[in-house]
């Protein structure tokens, strides 16, 4: 396969995800790289060493400690998410192995006396003391615990260090070290994943407000129906109740009752197709601030040419779906940042672009949106072939999506003036 192909392949993965996703694969490999940047900076310390044998000997410890860093990563970000049950034994584990290796890198000077080990024992102790730190505050909850645990990690380090004979002075200086360090990266992993929850909850809060928005509009055609068959339905009880009774009795006059209730029926029966024709049909005017409104808010640059003045009611309420249904594919099939409208008519047809530069933004998925079927562009290819018009969609050039929909317009519905205006 050629190289660019890999490369758009590559970039068409990371833009199909969504936005929380992207914040947590950037997390989880932030996290990753840190515990992985471990090992070439203890095999950076061990190749200026003068003692080759111990170096690579911490060099395979601190590599162990990057692996099991890496499984305890994975496995406290799952949790954060809910996928799987907090790893406490694993968290333990890491905290011992944590321990016992910077532990062992402080007693190595103690072991092979007159070897000037101080530069790579230091980093070792320092570097798997602090990545230790920031990965097993993954897996905990709370600012207190977190900083109960930072604090701890002081605390052991000066006791140890005193223990094994370290002068006061080297002492405090390394506790105070490991105190801001630890601190610092467990501050870091508590803020990262309280990000990430916030960056979830920011979008079911969207999610929830879009379902709120479709029950809204329900619940307004389902008012809108009510008003008119409840109130004619009612009549049309009562004038029934009335002709049975005088039919019954024998009156002629239950003649002219069935009669209006025949007239209130059909009446009624417009009155549903006025309701569900305003509910179906699209203003463009309206369609096009909306979608100004809408994209604004979402921080997308909105630019829109053209007035929808004097086009025919037909065309507008085509044309205000497809502006409809492509301001939704923006907001939630791409990671637009930019969105253009052009509206222009010509020799008896107006033509309408939306353009942005998220080039997965058709809700048809990747690849011919012409040959895809049971989606909204189909939808709107029906709606435009009633009034004539036709519709085009995909990529029209790198990181740029363009639906184009054409439509005729009588003669007498031209426009006066054929300029675009912003």
């Amino acid at each position: 396969m050629p190289r660019g192909s890999e490369m758009v392949r590559a970039g068409g993965w990371w833009r199909g995800k969504s936005t929380p996703a992207k914040v947590e694969t950037y997390t989880r490999w932030s996290f990753h790289l840190m515990v992985i940047g471990e090992v070439p900076a203890i095999g950076a310390a061990t190749a200026v060493s003068s003692r080759p044998a111990l170096g690579w000997l911490l060099l395979a410890l601190t590599t162990a400690h990057a692996a099991l860093s890496m499984v305890t990563v994975s496995r406290a970000l799952d949790w954060t998410r809910g996928a799987r049950p907090q790893p406490v034994r694993l968290l333990w584990t890491q905290a011992v192995v944590t321990g016992a290796i910077a532990l062992g890198a402080l007693l190595v000077p103690r072991l092979a006396p007159g070897a000037d080990l101080t530069g790579l024992t230091g980093a070792v102790f320092g570097i798997v003391l602090v990545v230790g730190t920031g990965v097993v505050a993954l897996g905990m909850r709370g600012a207190r615990r977190v900083s109960a645990m930072a604090a701890g990690l002081a605390v052991a380090t000066g006791i140890g260090s005193l223990l094994i004979g370290m002068p006061l002075l080297s002492t405090l200086i390394s506790t105070g070290v490991v105190l801001c360090s630890a601190g610092f990266v467990a501050f870091v992993s508590v803020f990262s994943v309280w990000l990430l929850d916030a960056v979830y909850a920011l979008d079911e809060a969207r999610e929830t407000r879009t379902r709120l928005a479709v029950a809204e509009e329900r619940l307004r055609f389902g008012r809108d129906l009510h008003d008119v068959m409840g109130r004619n339905l009612a009549v049309v009880a009562l004038k029934s109740e009335l002709a049975v009774q005088l039919a019954r009795r024998g009156r002629p006059e239950a003649v002219d009752q069935m009669i209006e209730v025949q007239r209130i029926a059909r009446e009624t029966q417009r009155e549903v197709r006025d309701v569900v024709r305003g509910y179906r049909e699209a203003d463009l005017g309206v369609e096009l601030a909306g979608a100004r409104g809408v994209l604004a808010a979402a921080g997308i640059d909105c630019e829109i040419r053209g007035e929808a003045a004097g086009l025919p009611a037909e065309v507008q309420s085509a044309l205000g779906w497809v502006v409809r249904e492509t301001t939704t594919n923006v907001l939630r099939h791409g990671n637009a940042t930019r969105c253009r409208v052009r509206l222009t008519t010509t020799s008896g047809r107006v033509l309408l672009t939306v353009e942005n530069d998220g080039a997965d933004n058709g809700n048809d998925g990747p690849g011919d949106v012409r040959a895809q079927a049971g989606s909204g562009l189909a939808g709107l290819r029906e709606r435009l072939a009633e009034v004539g018009g036709t519709l085009t969609a995909g990529p029209a050039a790198p990181d740029l999506f363009r639906v184009a929909a054409e439509v005729p317009v009588p003669v007498p519905g031209r426009l006066p003036g054929q300029g675009e205006r912003t």
